[in-house]
């Protein structure tokens, strides 16, 4: 791990509220990124304080808290590791009320010995998240802290004004993080990166040089133990809204005045500002074969479980490029990519039988899975006599640098940015509020959602949605092998 961690980690000792302590997320994620950020030295002092349902004691959170990193954390932590960390651990059941949460918060802050900041983070689901603003204001914890809050912001417009005006009745919009583990993935901030520090690319990042955009993340899973959640969601408010619009506008938005959270909020909210609102007409909505026979579900349900959509940017810089969104449950691989699709020749040169078009126009795809990877696809000619041309690639991959050790998972890099304050990867409510209103034509009319089987790349709509364009996935060819080997 980098050597510089402390100095990377925030300035004050950090007290962290833990709401929902005991949930999937905070076993899964959240507890061990914890661990790692104290063990590694990013955060030199710090106090974690489990609050949830459960009536567990302190030593009860502590043997949870064991059995989590056991289980979820990178590898079993050495003795002494596990130790000091279990040092730092307290709980407070939530029956236990504002009063009991306020004095365990204080006697964390009096075992640190100096100024402190507060983090709040609400593991907690939606319909939750009042009451628990509630107990912290009740408590009198909003002073020096943070809170951190999980999707979904809102199911709609109405709802995610009302969320927000409840939210800030407490907190001032700067103490509050809205949280999109996708954003805190290295190859979502690579896209900044590659973009605004090359001179190669920014000049071409534009109508004039793109000919559309892709993103696409289907998933191989299906709803677990989630049935009620996603029945109430469906794909559209549980992945579009918090998680592509996102991506879409680190992809789209305009260089920022400076590398700083607030020209990046401004830039990210000037592209939803920009966006059309979406046509049911141009949206695709699924539902897999055996979605109504989970329990928990409708057997009338018209949830949908798959959504494509095609979205424009009413701007300068992309008018008329169309962007792609595509992702759902049950699909025929689990990826995370952005591609962007160059414009063709205008005219070629080469004779009708030397390959040049048969693979599509050249793109430069960005891989989000948790190992940043890039390519850059290209016609090339094939070795021999003649002009025969193939499909060749650039490739980039992280595992491939002597800095892969230094990646931060994405929960660990959100919290230590929330608890140094930095909003650069975090949403607002403007943000949220524009998205909704960009939705609102399609949750008012939405098309029916269209059968797919288990396994497929969803409904067979998707190609006339995109027609005569073609989906990146699946790829023509492979990521290329860590040892070296081509795919």
């Amino acid at each position: 791990m980098s050597k510089n961690a402390a100095a990377i980690g925030p300035q004050y000792p950090q007290v962290v509220v833990l709401f929902g302590a005991t949930g999937d997320l905070s076993r899964r994620k959240l507890l061990p990124g914890l661990f790692h950020l104290v063990s590694e030295g990013f955060v030199r002092k710090s106090r974690i304080i489990g609050v949830s349902l459960e009536d567990l004691g302190a030593e009860g959170f502590r043997e949870f808290v064991h059995d989590a990193l056991q289980e979820f954390a990178d590898a079993p932590p050495p003795p002494d590791l596990a130790e000091a960390f279990a040092a730092l651990l307290d709980y407070v059941p939530l029956s236990a009320g504002p009063d009991a949460l306020r004095e365990a918060v204080l006697r964390a802050e009096r075992d640190l010995g100096e100024e402190c900041r507060r983090l709040h983070y609400l593991s907690v689901p939606p319909s939750a998240a009042f009451s628990v603003v509630e107990t912290i204001g009740e408590a009198g914890l909003v002073e020096r802290s943070r809170i951190v809050m999980e999707k979904p912001f809102g199911t709609d417009l109405e709802s995610s004004v009302a969320l927000n005006r409840h939210l800030h009745a407490v907190f001032d919009e700067e103490q509050i993080f809205r949280i999109d583990h996708f954003l805190g993935k290295e190859p979502a901030q690579n896209i900044l990166a590659f973009r605004f520090a090359n001179g190669l690319f920014e000049p071409i990042w534009n109508r004039n040089f793109i000919d559309h955009i892709q993103i696409d993340v289907p998933e191989t899973l299906g709803l677990e133990t989630r049935a009620s959640f996603y029945e109430a969601t469906g794909a559209f408010r549980d992945m579009v809204v918090t998680h592509l619009f996102q991506i879409l506008a680190f992809t789209a938005m305009e260089p920022p005045t400076e590398l700083a959270p607030g020209p990046i909020s401004e830039e990210k909210n000037k592209v939803f500002r920009s966006m059309l609102p979406i046509q049911p007409d141009d949206v695709v909505r699924g539902q897999y074969a055996e979605y109504r026979d989970v329990e928990g579900v409708d057997p009338e349900s018209e949830t949908e479980t798959f959504i494509a959509l095609r979205c424009l940017i009413d701007n300068w810089r992309w008018a008329d490029v169309p962007f792609y969104l595509r992702t759902g449950k049950r699909l025929a691989e689990g990826q995370r990519i952005i591609s962007i699709a160059f414009r063709e020749p205008p005219k070629s040169m080469f004779p009708a039988d030397s390959g040049v078009g048969a693979h599509g126009p050249d793109h430069l795809t960005f891989d989000l899975s948790d190992v940043s990877k890039m390519s850059l696809s290209f016609y090339g000619k094939r070795p021999g006599p003649g002009m025969r041309l193939d499909k060749l690639s650039l490739q980039f991959a992280m595992h491939d640098t002597e800095f892969a050790g230094d990646v931060l998972e994405a929960y660990e890099r959100l919290i230590l940015d929330a608890m140094r304050g930095d909003r650069t990867l975090f949403t607002t409510a403007e943000g949220i509020e524009r998205l909704w209103e960009v939705a609102a034509p399609l949750l008012e009319n939405p098309p029916p959602a269209r059968p797919y089987a288990a396994g497929s790349w969803g409904p067979n709509a998707i190609h006339q949605l995109i027609a005569p364009r073609a989906w990146r996935l699946p790829f023509e060819r492979a990521w290329r092998d860590p040892n070296g080997s081509d795919g």
